[in-house]
């Protein structure tokens, strides 16, 4: 509900108050609990301003307010991927063209100091300028499912990298015995016989346990922390596999491009098609040095040439980019059940 502390800025007179005239522009300020709205004639006139929650009741009667002095067809909004991201997708699945306004007018606030209504009615103005160019995404299909499933992972593989250096450092300082116990282990097995470790602190009396007890128990938790984590990396995997198959299949045809890789194609291509996707471009081109002979037998020429790793490494990524990219379309959003 609109909060009626926050008066318009420039109220309409009331004989034009229920009566939209023409085309307004939105501009949105937002925070994690509420939302400082501004509607804005097409000559730059502020015609309104009001605070709303940030709550699905909240989105529809600013969209509502917002109506009653013109036809919103155009939006501008701070923190559309943060704060602003729920209010996004209602305003884009309500046909308003969002978008993504990252900056205000720094003119402003140092003359005016901090103000949620200027922030509110500068978004407008960046959209009425067209300095607002970049349209906010939609974040309800496969490209944003995909960025979720890459995040989680990415937070558990660093994890788990951690806990893994954790486990060797904590073996550095063990007892020799221990040390040689698990000596020449790779590392799948080293951590599943830290795993194995009895917990013997319950059998021992208060203040009795030895410090090769507590190495145990520790390698034993932390070995145990390597395994769940893993786990939910093996459970994202899956879940990144079967969104590739199922919108992106062709990408798994090219010589390769596994499910992380085309995950991160979809990524940065799905909705910034512009921009050249890097770390994806590495993995393709060193898998297929590894295994693609005819990649193998383009380096061995060129090497025979004269030219350099590096060089022929770009080359090789130029070959991917006009092989892969236009395979790149931006997915389908998934059906609804």
């Amino acid at each position: 509900m609109a909060n009626s502390t926050m008066p318009s800025t420039l109220p309409a007179p009331k004989s034009l108050r229920h009566r939209p005239a023409g085309e307004v522009v939105l501009g949105v300020d937002t925070h994690r609990d509420a939302h400082v709205a501004s509607v804005l004639s097409l000559t730059g006139a502020v015609l309104a301003t009001d605070e709303f929650r940030a709550t699905a009741a909240g989105y529809r009667d600013l969209l509502k307010w917002a109506t009653r002095s013109g036809a919103v067809r155009r939006a501008g909004a701070e923190g559309t991927g943060s704060y602003g991201a729920s209010l996004t997708r209602y305003l884009l699945a309500q046909g308003v063209d969002v978008f993504d306004v990252n900056w205000m007018d720094r003119a402003d606030r140092r003359r005016r100091g901090k103000s949620d209504p200027l922030d509110a009615q500068n978004a407008a103005r960046a959209v009425l300028s067209g300095r607002a160019c970049a349209r906010a995404k939609s974040g309800d299909g496969p490209v944003q499912i995909a960025r979720m499933y890459k995040l989680t992972k990415a937070s558990a593989v660093k994890a788990r990298t951690q806990t893994i250096n954790q486990l060797k450092a904590v073996l550095v300082t063990a007892d020799p015995a221990l040390r040689e116990e698990v000596a020449g282990l790779g590392n799948a097995e080293l951590f599943r016989t830290c795993a194995r470790f009895p917990d013997t602190s319950s059998r021992e009396g208060v203040g009795e346990e030895s410090v090769l007890q507590a190495t145990r128990i520790t390698l034993r938790l932390l070995a145990s922390r390597i395994g769940r984590l893993s786990e939910q990396i093996r459970e994202i995997d899956a879940h990144l596999a079967r969104l590739v198959k199922c919108h992106a299949p062709q990408l798994l045809d090219v010589v390769g491009i596994g499910p992380d890789t085309a995950v991160t194609l979809l990524i940065t291509m799905g909705d910034n098609p512009e921009r050249q996707a890097n770390a994806a471009l590495h993995r393709i081109v060193f898998t297929r040095l590894r295994v693609d002979q005819r990649t193998q037998d383009y380096y061995e020429r060129r090497i025979k040439e004269g030219k350099t790793r590096r060089e022929i490494v770009r080359c090789l990524k130029r070959y991917a980019v006009r092989e892969v990219f236009h395979l790149v379309k931006q997915p389908q959003p998934l059906p609804r059940s």
